[in-house]
Order: structure tokens, then C-alpha cells, then sequence
């Protein structure tokens, strides 16, 4: 019998219905199940079902465990392995790979008391901000299905957005929280560097620029998921500073008058992001304001074209190094095919850098961030639009044509030398950083940033503003985050796709 207040509630609310002995585990995966069922095969968020799984998984839960006692989770196909389960990473060159022990972020969701019952759609290795993967096919946003529901985590955002789950795993290693957070209107907080582990396979991920949490309708299931998660690894070279109470315990906690930065000026590009972007920061701004916050205009001095280049440059390299083990691992290599053009594209521009442009390209990444640091340090936050551009249609920012043709051709015909001549991918490169103009920028410095959902554009989706913090100050991202979520309330907000709204099929 479906759990008639499966939709309405929070993964606490769901949590607190179990500890209540109101409904069992089994019968709150078999509601998610029956939920996925529903829109999945409209939004393509779910890409492995481990239902099977999960039923034996939330039989055999202890009678208390933590937090999240038997609410039903998510994991984005993207560095969360499961023994045994494939972690495909979107590609067809891992699609058979099966880790032989959990991922630690994995460990902690169960501790939690969450039963994983999924893994979810994400680009080829993490690497784009749209989820289009060829091994899986696109994700669709449930506020309109025709349009991107951001990338890398779009899977669990369209899951979460649809109704499937109240919360579900993702990470960010250039936005890729809160990327899909603004798309699909929830809640996304990327944590500071080293506060959520990343082993036991990795010390740290795209040179510590990528970090794992969730996305989520609600903050305080954010602040209590992070509660659950943080903790870096003994292996782990950052530890982000310790929390002085339960990050669960900033929400509500009042703010206090807070000076904040706001901003419109692309630091990833030079490109000004489109006007419900910026619009979307003012509204931010103007509700800061009626809540008593300090808000001033105040840009930032930044070569956005030449960070772009270096972030670029450096993903490259990382991705190299990152099917080079992923050769090791399987012990055989990338054939043509195994991967899309633009990974290979990438792949070789990695192979082709030297280890003294990639340290100089970093050096100055965190010039930059030193720069800006100084020049917003008396500011508590600085806000920003999350993206430059409104959720774009499915297949925007993948070349097409002529442009498409020739990189085909240059893999195909063994041309990478090419890829060293200005303008080969210059294109495809700009239209991509001209959709996140914002969001890579706390990668490098590892600070906490958050998209928060407070408007929706006149085409019904929504735009998200984002606020970063000190480094290790979620305290106050979470407290303000919940005072934006008390004055304009977006958690019942419901897309034209959602479980709520498709009837249970007969029988069920």
C-alpha cells in the first residue's frame, strides 16, 4: 500500500515516520520503487536499479540506526562504488567495471540508516554540466522535458526534482551540485574541501577540486546528511576545519546582519550571463536585503578567459591520468569507440600538456583565488547567479555540424598535434564555461558554495543564485540558506513530471 505521505515529506520527515513504527523501510523503498516506476522512463534518471538489493538491505536494518533510518537513497553513478554493483562512470569503456569494496561516502550513507537502492545517470566520467551520456542517453529535467537537468549529478536531481527520492547523492568537481540544483529547483551545497571523504580508492579527486554530498528539497536535510558524511579519511591531505556544533543545529539558527557581496561579473569567462540569470541574483539580493542583510555591489577583477583556460587545461590532464588507470585497472586499452569524441578530445589535449604547464596553470588558478579572497575578505558571503544561462535544450552545448565533423576527424585520423592550433575547440570550450561562469571557481579555492531555488523564469524553470562562504563556514550558508527557505518556501514546488502526479499502475 503506497505511503500516503511519501511526497509531502522530507527524507527527516520519512525517517521520523519509521522511528515512529508508522511505516517500515521495506514499505518506504517499495513507495520509491513504485515512484521510480512511475517517471523514470520520462526523465532517465536512474540507469542501474539495485531493487533486489535494496529489499534485502532494509529487511535486515538493525531496529535504530541513524539519522536517515531507512529512507530510501540514490548514488550518482560517479565515484560511489558499490561491491560488486558497475560503476560505469557514463561510459562505455567502464560499462563491466565492478569495485570489489564500498566507497567510504557509501559506508557512511548506510551508518545513516539510508538503503541504496539506485545508481544515477551522470556524463561521461563527471565530465560535462548537461548528463547526456551515449551509454545511457539524456536526462531530462521534469520541469520541462525538452531542456538539460545540469550536469554532472543531473540524474539525481532529476530524481529528486520528479519525486522519486527526497534526497539523493552527488558530487561537484566544477559545479556539478549545484549545476543541477539550480536546473531542477532544489537545494544544492557543495562542502568545503576534505569535508566529506573520498576513499578508500582515492586520496583526493580532480587534484581536490571534487567533493560528494547530495542534493535535496530541503536544507535541513542537507545539513543533516553532511552531518552524517563528514569526516575525512585518515589518508585524506585536507582536513577542512571541525564545526563548532551539528551543522543540523545552524538551521534556524539566526544569521545575524550579514554584509554580502553581490556580483554579476563572470569569473569563468567573459561572456554576461543571460538576463534571468543575473535577474535571479538581483531577486536573491533584493529578498537579502528585506532580511536585514548588508548587500553591495562589488566585482571581482579577473582574467574569467584565461581561469577558463587553466580549469580547462587542468581537466584535461586529470583525465588522462584518469583513463590511464581506468587501462590499468581493466588491463587493456581504450579502444575507438570505448569513449565519446569530446573525452578523447580531452583525453589527448591531457596527454599532450607538460607537467610544467599544468603547475603553472594552477599557480595561477590560485593566484586568482588569493586575489579574490582578499578582495571580498570583509564580506561573510558573495553572491552570484549559479549559472550564465536558463537550463538549456537537451543537446545545446555539444557541437554540432562542421564543428562536430572535425573533431570526429581529428580522433578518427589520429590528428591530435591539431588540437595544439588556437581555435580547434575554442568554441566548444566557450559555449560550455559560458553555462557555468560561477560554479568552478569554489573548486579551486575549496570554499563552500550553495545554489539556492528562489526564482523561476517566465518559461516555468527555474534559475538558480548562489552563495559562497569563508572556507569551512557551511555554518553560515546553512543558516541563511533556511532563512531564504522560511521566507519564500520552495520545497513543495512541483514540476509537470512528478511521481505525485502519474497514478499508480493497477495492482499497486
Amino acid at each position: 500500500m503506497p505511503v500516503a505521505e511519501y511526497g509531502r515529506l522530507d527524507a527527516l520527515g520519512l525517517a521520523d515516520l519509521v522511528r515512529r513504527r508508522e511505516v517500515t523501510p521495506a514499505e518506504l523503498l517499495e513507495e520509491a520503487i513504485a515512484r521510480a516506476e512511475r517517471v523514470n522512463s520520462r526523465v532517465n534518471a536512474i540507469v542501474t536499479p539495485l531493487y533486489e538489493q535494496a529489499r534485502r538491505e532494509a529487511a535486515a536494518l538493525p531496529p535504530s540506526t541513524g539519522a536517515f533510518h531507512g529512507v530510501p537513497l540514490l548514488l550518482k553513478d560517479l565515484d560511489a562504488a558499490v561491491a560488486g554493483v558497475p560503476l560505469t562512470a557514463g561510459s562505455r569503456f567502464l560499462a563491466d567495471f565492478r569495485p570489489t569494496r564500498d566507497a567510504t561516502i557509501v559506508e557512511r550513507f548506510r551508518r545513516a540508516g539510508a538503503v541504496v537502492f539506485g545508481k544515477t545517470n551522470t556524463p561521461e566520467l563527471g565530465l560535462m554540466p548537461f548528463t547526456e551520456p551515449r551509454l545511457f542517453g539524456p536526462t531530462r529535467n521534469p520541469w520541462n522535458l525538452d531542456v538539460t537537468a545540469g550536469g554532472s549529478s543531473g540524474g539525481a536531481a532529476a530524481a529528486v526534482a520528479s519525486g522519486i527520492v527526497p534526497v539523493a547523492h552527488a558530487n561537484d568537481g566544477g559545479g556539478s551540485i549545484r549545476i543541477p540544483a539550480s536546473c531542477c529547483g532544489l537545494f544544492g551545497l557543495k562542502p568545503t574541501r576534505g569535508r566529506t571523504p573520498v576513499g578508500p580508492e582515492h586520496t583526493q579527486v580532480w587534484n581536490g577540486f571534487a567533493i560528494g554530498h547530495v542534493v535535496s528539497r530541503t536544507v535541513r536535510d542537507s545539513a543533516a546528511m553532511l552531518d552524517a558524511i563528514a569526516g575525512a579519511e585518515a589518508t585524506a591531505p585536507y582536513w577542512a576545519p571541525p564545526a563548532a556544533r551539528p551543522f543540523a543545529a545552524e538551521v534556524g539558527a539566526p544569521p545575524g546582519r550579514l554584509r554580502i557581496a553581490l556580483t554579476k561579473r563572470p569569473w569563468i569567462t567573459s561572456i554576461a550571463p543571460h538576463a534571468d540569470c543575473a535577474a535571479a541574483a538581483d531577486d536573491a539580493a533584493r529578498l537579502l536585503t528585506d532580511l536585514g542583510h548588508h548587500v553591495e555591489e562589488a566585482d571581482l577583477d579577473i582574467d574569467g578567459d584565461g581561469f577558463a583556460r587553466d580549469f580547462f587545461l587542468l581537466m584535461c590532464v586529470e583525465i588522462a591520468a584518469l583513463i590511464a588507470r581506468g587501462e590499468a585497472r581493466l588491463g587493456r586499452r581504450a579502444r575507438r569507440g570505448d569513449l565519446e569524441t569530446n573525452t578523447e578530445l580531452m583525453r589527448t589535449i591531457g596527454g599532450q600538456q607538460t607537467a610544467l604547464r599544468a603547475a603553472q596553470a594552477r599557480d595561477r588558478m590560485d593566484a586568482a583565488v588569493r586575489a579574490a579572497t582578499t578582495a571580498y575578505e570583509t564580506f561573510d558571503l558573495v553572491l552570484s547567479p549559479t549559472l550564465g544561462m536558463p537550463p538549456v535544450g537537451i543537446g545545446a552545448l555539444v557541437p554540432h555540424g562542421i564543428e562536430a565533423l572535425a573533431h570526429d576527424m581529428v580522433m578518427a585520423l589520429h590528428l591530435g598535434f591539431l588540437l595544439r592550433l588556437p581555435g580547434v575547440i575554442d568554441g566548444a570550450v566557450k559555449r560550455v564555461f559560458a553555462f557555468l561562469p560561477f560554479t568552478p571557481f569554489a573548486n579551486v579555492s575549496g570554499q563552500p558554495a550553495m545554489s539556492v531555488p528562489l526564482m523561476w523564469n517566465a518559461a516555468g524553470l527555474p534559475i538558480g543564485a548562489q552563495l559562497q562562504a569563508r572556507f569551512g563556514d557551511e555554518a553560515t550558508l546553512l543558516r541563511v540558506a533556511a532563512q531564504l527557505e522560511s521566507a519564500r518556501p520552495w520545497a513543495d514546488r512541483r514540476p509537470p513530471v512528478h511521481a505525485d502526479a502519474v497514478p499508480p499502475a493497477k495492482g499497486t
